[in-house]
């Protein structure tokens, strides 16, 4: 079983910031590409960000710029902090593996991020 606890979500203003947290596995953080996805209502999932470990970073278009991933090895979490919020961010937002292979069958439960004024 894949430990993904996502945390962190609710409602944001726009142009304002909110930080999601997944607590997982170290191991997982050492040995994977891990990522956050989103599921917007009536869309398909997507990956929004990802983070190497080599701690290189990617980003989708609609993120970049706004959206940051970091990891803290020591607490075994992985974090999306989502600045300039605009309402399009709206989605269900999960944790995963990212690159190869893409992500595991088993996912968490998610975090709602609902963005409106």
């Amino acid at each position: 079983q894949v430990q993904l606890v996502e945390s962190g979500g609710g409602l944001g203003q726009p142009g304002r910031s909110l930080r999601l947290s997944c607590a997982t596995s170290g191991r997982y953080l050492r040995l994977y590409t891990m990522g956050w996805y989103r599921r917007a209502p009536g869309k398909q999932r997507e990956l929004v960000a990802s983070l190497s470990i080599d701690g290189s970073t990617n980003f989708a278009d609609s993120v970049k710029g706004r959206f940051a991933i970091s990891r803290d090895l020591a607490k075994n979490v992985l974090y999306l902090e989502m600045n300039s919020l605009k309402p399009e961010d709206t989605a269900v937002y999960y944790c995963n593996k990212a690159g190869v292979g893409g992500p595991w069958d088993s996912w968490g439960q998610g975090t709602q991020v609902t963005v409106s004024s």
